[in-house]
Formats: structure tokens, C-alpha cells, sequence
């Protein structure tokens, strides 16, 4: 590999955080300030993309900022920032996944008419610098400085409607994000202790093969667990599906991207380039890493089986899909490594495409709940088609991404003779279909009127149904139901906050910005002709659904799902992933 002095790795990470300037200068022409936001994505798309052919060729580019921290009698640590192979697949993901966010967010926030829309694209822009660190740091005290950033820049992202339950998982964001950057840093100084380094070494750090493996284990349990934080790895990822209180384009980049895919990235990099798939292997610490993600990924697909508001059922996923990344690593095979990595750009994808149908559906809508979306497929056929495109992606079937991935992973299991992690793999896509298809079959083959009980969601067997005929026929048997829905009715008259069929009031009683209330208390258009009660109206297949500042994000990255499922090598990712691999493993796949 050839180093090469560029400018180029600092540049990307600082000119998102030079437009927060101009961001928050533009606050009071919301043009101009999404300008300089879509400004900044091109450029940074730009400079990242520039060192994709120097990178393929065995190149690196460095920056290098002089010793960072100067210590007497041994090598100084340096703040330098390296783009190699891995920091590139992470680093061309998050530039190029931000610009399509930009614009989705633009149609997001405007048509919930949100507060503090100047903070909140101020924030992701620096979220976005953050996460370049992350991705271009050549060790891991570089790597830890930025990834305690991204988390103080997501912070008010998570938190962004200042509710009480916004605030709350804020809080609980921090503790444990910040308890895992703990972890690091502790693991790190073991690092250094037993080595004299912590610069990353294709194939790993030498001095840690001969050195003390009880704190050789120590270490490597200390990062892992607190990259595993955002990673999401199971007992400690409930900070997650809390988390989804966030705007939805929060939770699609910061949640499928940025925030949990810089723990799974820091975890590639213990794996790759701190100790290195055969040293970790002889310390025996691939085995139990393998077996938290393989209980992760199983357990937390059932899990969202009970979930029926639709964002928390994708928030279980994102916990038992990033868990394929850190099992293919754990495998320690050049193939299932091939697979983990690839399912970074491949779930990012499918899961945005996910995030993004989500948010559409609640802005154009009101809706949020599973139950609640019979036959909403008639008015918008577009959103629930890349939906469905993306869910059978997340469930591994042919052509798209997610297949793809998912093969490397379990042709890499079974040749490891693993064969426990290739079953936990098939049962997870199982799962992956229980909980994807309903939502695709109830809103393409169902309608409110016609609707199957579904008894493995939250709630009441069967869900919810505030319409149609099973909610007539309980009140044509239960005299006191009937007298209730008519001083429900009564109610309404008098100018009570009784739920009538128009959507004006809702249980949490919150308003949108037209006097109506709203499910869960963000600000929206109300919209009369969308009433549950005579079916969703039919919009047709040429975008009136929605705006496309939404549409055409949605649009995009579903198309990105099938083009990463049809010809992942001539999309960059598995060719860069291929690199990887070869450079530290010394096996080309």
C-alpha cells in the first residue's frame, strides 16, 4: 500500500462542518439554508468519491496534523486521518446516503411544519464531519475522539422535539453512548500498554500476538463492548428503539448509517486492524463475539414481531441486522468478513429506504401503527413498493442487496464448520419474513373493512381496529359499546376530545398546526379525505402521494437496494470489501 500526502481526508471531514456557519447564519431564509446544506453533501460526496480510484489501486491518503498526544520515552500518538479501504466503504456510504437525506429531510420537515428546523440541519451537518472521522481515523485514539463527537452533534437530533419522552431518551442516548466511549478508551490504554501503538495495522497490531493474553482478552472484550454500544448488540442496545422518538430522517440516516454503523465499523476495526482475525481467533474471543450476535440477530427479530408502531418494529430490526455485520466478522473466514462488511452498504440501503417509506406514511398520513395501514397501499403505491422491495431485501430474497450479503455470510458459516451461526442465520430470515410481510399484505391485499386479525403485535389480539366491520358488529352486539360511541359522539358536538372518524382528535390530545390532533403529537397537515372509515383514496402510480422531496429519496435508494443486489461489484462496495479482505487476510474471495 502506498501513502500518499493529500489534503483530501481532512477536507471531507470539515466541509460539512464549515457549512454549520452558513447553516445557522441562513436560519431566516430556509432556501438558502438548505442550499448550503445540499452544497456541502455534493462537495463532501466529491472529495470522497475523488479517492475511490487511488484506493482501488492499493492507495492511501493521508493527512497527517503532527504527534497528537507526545509521550516521554515511547512514539507519540499522531492525529492523522488515513483513507484506506474500510474507511472508505463507511466514508463514500455516509456522503453518498447524506445527500438523499438532505432532500428527503427538506420535504420532512416542511410538511410537519417542525420547529428548530435551523438546529436540526446544523446538527446533522456536524453529525456528518463526526462520522467522517470516524470512518478516515488511522487509530484509535483519532477513532475515539470522533466517536465521542458523534455523539454529542446526535444528541440534540435524538432529543429534537423536546417533549418529556424526547428528553428521556436523550438522556438514556448519552448514558449509554458515552459509557461505551468509556469502554474504548479504557481498551485502548491496554492497547498501548501491551504494544507501544494503537495505529491500525492490516492484519493487526504485531506486539499483540505475543503479549499477555488474559489483558490481550481484556482489551479486545473492553472495545468490542464499547463500539457494541452502538452496535446495538444485545443486552445493550435498548437505547435504540427509544431513540426512534427522533424525526423519521434521523432515525434512517443516523440510525441506519451514521450513529450504529460507526459501532459495527469500530468493531471491524479491533477485528481487522487493531488485533487481527488470527490473533483474535487464537485468543479465542471470535467464538463468544459470534455467539452474542447470533442471539442478538434471533432474538430481536422475535421481538419485533410484537411491535405495531411501525418505527419500532424497524428499530428491532436495525438491532438484529447490524448483529449479520458483527457475525460475519466474528466468523473470522475471508467469506463470511466479505459478508459482514458488504451488509454495511446493503442494509443501509434497504433500512433508509425503510426509515423513509416510515416518515412519508406519517407526514402525509397520520399514521404510524401497523393495524391502522389496511389498504394503504392504494394511496401510496409508490412508498409501499420500495417498501416491499426493501423488506424482501432484509429478509434475503434474490436481487437485491441484502441477498447478496447474506450469502457471503452463510457460505462463510458453513465453511468454518459453524454450522450453529448458518442455522441462526436462516432463522433470522424466517423471522425477517413474519414481520415484513404483513406490513406489505396488509397494505396492498387488505382494506379497513377487510382486515385478518394479526395476533402477534403489541396490544389486543387481533390489533386495533377503530373501523370497519368487526368495529360495527361489537356494537351491534354490545348495547353499552353503541351508547358509548354515541356519547363519543355527543362528546365531539360539545366540543369534547372524544376520537372521531375524521382524525381531529387523538388520544395523546397533542395538535397539529391546523387546530387537528395527531397520533403522536408531531405537527402535520390534516388531510379529511384520508379517513380510515371510507378507505384510503387512490392516488395513482405518478407521484401525487407526496412530495417529492420525499418520493424521489425513497425512489433512489430502493433502486440502490436492487442495483447492490443485481451488480455489487460494478456499484464499488464489494469491490472495495474484496480489498479489504485480500490486504488482511492475504485470500482473495
Amino acid at each position: 500500500m502506498t501513502e500518499i500526502s493529500s489534503l483530501r481526508p481532512i477536507a471531507a471531514v470539515l466541509v460539512s462542518a464549515v457549512a454549520i456557519g452558513p447553516i445557522l447564519l441562513s436560519g431566516s431564509r430556509p432556501n438558502l439554508r438548505e442550499s448550503w446544506t445540499f452544497l456541502a453533501g455534493v462537495l463532501k460526496f466529491g472529495i470522497v468519491a475523488s479517492m475511490v480510484p487511488g484506493v482501488l489501486a492499493g492507495d492511501a491518503y493521508v493527512t497527517d496534523l503532527g504527534a497528537f498526544l507526545p509521550l516521554p520515552g515511547a512514539d507519540p500518538i499522531r492525529f492523522a486521518l488515513e483513507v484506506d479501504a474500510l474507511g472508505l466503504l463507511f466514508g463514500l456510504l455516509a456522503s453518498l446516503l447524506w445527500i438523499v437525506t438532505s432532500s428527503y429531510s427538506v420535504g420532512y420537515m416542511r410538511g410537519l411544519d417542525e420547529h428548530a428546523q435551523t438546529r436540526y440541519f446544523a446538527a446533522f451537518a456536524a453529525s456528518l464531519s463526526a462520522a467522517m472521522g470516524v470512518a478516515f481515523a488511522s487509530n484509535l485514539i483519532v477513532l475515539f475522539v470522533f466517536y465521542e463527537l458523534l455523539t454529542v452533534a446526535t444528541y440534540p437530533l435524538v432529543a429534537h422535539d423536546e417533549t418529556d419522552e424526547a428528553r428521556a431518551a436523550g438522556r438514556k442516548y448519552l448514558a449509554y453512548t458515552f459509557g461505551g466511549g468509556v469502554a474504548v478508551l479504557a481498551g485502548t490504554a491496554l492497547v498501548y500498554w501491551l504494544t507501544g501503538t494503537v495505529a491500525f495495522t492490516s492484519g493487526g497490531i504485531d506486539g499483540l500476538a505475543a503479549a499477555d493474553p488474559a489483558m490481550a482478552r481484556l482489551a479486545f472484550a473492553l472495545l468490542a463492548g464499547g463500539f457494541g454500544v452502538k452496535a446495538a448488540l444485545m443486552p445493550l442496545h435498548s437505547w435504540l428503539p427509544d431513540a426512534m422518538v427522533a424525526p423519521t430522517p434521523v432515525s434512517a440516516l443516523l440510525h441506519a448509517v451514521a450513529v450504529v454503523k460507526s459501532g459495527v465499523f469500530g468493531i471491524a476495526r479491533v477485528v481487522l486492524d487493531v488485533f487481527g482475525p488470527e490473533t483474535v481467533g487464537n485468543l479465542g474471543m471470535g467464538l463468544p463475539l459470534a455467539a452474542v450476535a447470533a442471539f442478538t440477530l434471533t432474538v430481536a427479530s422475535v421481538i419485533a414481531l410484537r411491535q405495531d408502531n411501525l418505527k419500532r418494529r424497524l428499530a428491532f430490526s436495525t438491532v438484529s441486522q447490524l448483529s449479520y455485520i458483527v457475525l460475519g466478522l466474528a466468523v473470522l473466514t475471508p467469506t463470511s468478513i466479505v459478508g459482514g462488511l458488504l451488509h454495511i452498504p446493503a442494509h443501509a440501503f434497504m433500512k433508509i429506504t425503510l426509515f423513509f417509506a416510515a416518515g412519508a406514511i406519517h407526514v402525509e398520513t397520520h399514521t404510524d401503527d401497523i393495524s391502522e395501514m389496511a389498504g394503504i397501499g392504494r394511496r401510496m403505491p409508490l412508498t409501499m413498493t420500495a417498501f416491499a422491495v426493501a423488506a424482501a431485501g432484509m429478509a434475503g430474497i434474490p436481487l437485491i442487496a441484502g441477498f447478496v450479503s447474506k450469502y457471503f455470510l452463510l457460505i462463510g458459516s458453513v465453511s468454518a464448520g459453524q454450522t450453529l451461526f448458518a442455522v441462526a442465520l436462516l432463522v433470522s430470515g424466517v423471522l425477517n419474513v413474519a414481520y415484513f410481510w404483513p406490513i406489505v399484505y396488509t397494505a396492498f391485499f387488505e382494506s379497513p373493512e377487510e382486515t385478518d386479525e394479526k395476533p402477534l403485535i403489541e396490544g389486543p389480539l387481533g390489533g386495533r381496529l377503530a373501523w370497519g366491520r368487526a368495529a360495527v358488529a361489537d356494537a351491534e352486539r354490545d348495547p353499552l359499546a353503541e351508547a358509548a360511541d354515541d356519547d363519543d359522539t355527543d362528546a365531539v358536538a360539545d366540543g369534547g376530545e372524544a376520537h372521531d372518524r375524521d382524525g381531529d382528535t387523538d388520544r395523546d390530545g397533542d395538535t397539529d398546526r391546523d387546530g387537528d390532533t395527531d397520533r403522536d403529537g408531531d405537527r402535520a397537515h390534516d388531510r379529511d379525505d384520508d379517513s380510515h372509515a371510507g378507505g384510503w383514496e387512490r392516488r395513482g402510480w405518478t407521484g401525487g402521494e407526496s412530495t417529492w422531496f420525499m418520493l424521489g429519496p425513497i425512489l433512489t435508494v430502493a433502486l440502490g437496494s436492487v442495483v447492490l443486489g443485481l451488480v455489487p461489484d460494478a456499484a464499488v462496495f464489494l469491490r472495495v470489501v474484496r480489498l479489504v479482505v485480500e490486504a488482511v487476510t492475504g485470500v482473495a474471495v
